[in-house]
């Protein structure tokens, strides 16, 4: 089972993509047992390993020639959903989970990309770089400095932030199918 992770879309009345679209567009692309998880762009699938390297790119497309935007697709499996969760660093320090989140990306980093991160830039918010994922912690909320553009720019990849209730919920979808 895997789970795509798309960035932007229905946020703000901006960029929207009903779900049935997008889940039409999975269906198109070769995938199986399809579902979405609330409008912001959490599908949850099967589809064999060729597929899934075409897949984002494909996706992306199909957005793009429909609705006239770009957002990116960020792929995990629920094995990796898992070990996220159970990696998570916040979580294991006790930090309160309203807090916390965690950035999905595309690449895996250069670990010198990742030493010139600036651990101070939004005062009293809080991150932890593990492999392909950005472990959050924010307690300035919507008013963090810690945002896809900065970490996008500075580790030279594509992102997108979930909610731990969401990640969470991902998880527990994706084991039940």
């Amino acid at each position: 089972m895997h789970i795509a992770l798309l960035r932007g879309i229905n946020v703000g009345g901006k960029n929207r993509l009903p779900m049935k679209d997008l889940t039409e567009f999975f269906i198109a692309a070769g995938c199986t047992g399809v579902s979405t998880y609330i409008q912001s762009g959490n599908v949850i699938f099967n589809a064999p390993k060729a597929i899934l390297k075409k897949l984002p790119t494909a996706i992306q497309g199909q957005i793009a020639g429909r609705f006239g935007f770009e957002a990116p697709v960020i792929i995990r499996s629920s094995e990796h959903l898992g070990q996220t969760i159970r990696d998570n660093p916040f979580l294991q320090a006790g930090g309160p989970e309203k807090a916390l989140h965690v950035m999905f990306l595309a690449d895996l980093p250069d670990p010198a990309a990742v030493a010139s991160l600036d651990f101070n830039r939004s005062p009293g918010d809080r991150f932890h770089v593990r492999g392909q994922d950005v472990y959050l912690h924010l307690v300035n909320g919507a008013h963090s400095k810690l945002t896809n553009a900065y970490f996008d720019s500075k580790l030279r990849t594509r992102s997108t932030v979930r909610n731990w209730a969401t990640v969470l919920k991902l998880l527990e979808l994706s084991s039940r199918l």
